[in-house]
């Protein structure tokens, strides 16, 4: 099972964690043949993993992020009933979120509810670096099937945690809408800056 240093996540929910940081140091090399830049990235355990299963399509590293989910889960006892999964927000032929949720749900034989729905698209947040902007593109986005989650105790969960944006919208209408007990964050890594 890979190392981790779970991070707490501050947000709209009860209690959040990421397992690591994502990175732990990149270094620029020079722009390539295309004008790119380069970088030499050190990851965490847990960012390798990830980036090796969301980036390279290595689905062979699944059952170790599921480990490092089931021991820090079994060690935090968050008291969760159903997962939800943050929806995708790029379209890929096989979505990481879902199938790392669906792994981690059929390991610890917890129900995942795919509940949240995006109303309409949006750019990736990725891109947009004004917080405000982030902030009206995210108003109203997300619809929740209150039928699915009313009074239950979810856990929110996504692969990478950036600025917390999505996630803090998505638990205001899981509250709201959803009318859920409480919500619980946790991701495998989050980005060494919020922006």
């Amino acid at each position: 099972m890979a190392n981790f240093q779970p991070r707490q996540l501050i947000g709209r929910w009860k209690a959040g964690y990421a397992l690591d940081l994502h990175t732990l140091n990149s270094v620029p090399l020079g722009y390539d043949e295309f004008g790119h830049m380069q970088f030499d990235t050190t990851r965490s355990e847990m960012g390798e993993l990830l980036y090796r299963f969301k980036y390279r399509s290595d689905a062979a590293v699944v059952p170790e992020i599921v480990d490092g989910v089931e021991a820090f889960l079994s060690a935090w006892r968050p008291g969760i009933d159903i997962l939800v999964p943050v929806p995708a927000s790029t379209d890929r032929a096989v979505q990481p979120v879902l199938v790392l949720a669906e792994a981690i749900g059929q390991r610890l034989n917890i129900p995942v509810v795919n509940c949240v729905v995006r109303t309409r698209d949006i750019p990736q947040l990725k891109n947009v670096y004004d917080l405000d902007e982030r902030a009206k593109l995210l108003e109203g986005l997300h619809d929740v099937d209150a039928s699915q989650v009313r009074g239950k105790r979810v856990l929110l969960f996504d692969d990478l945690f950036r600025s917390g944006a999505t996630m803090n919208a998505i638990s205001a209408a899981l509250y709201e809408k959803g009318a859920v007990a409480d919500v619980l964050a946790l991701t495998i890594t989050r980005t060494r800056s919020n922006q």
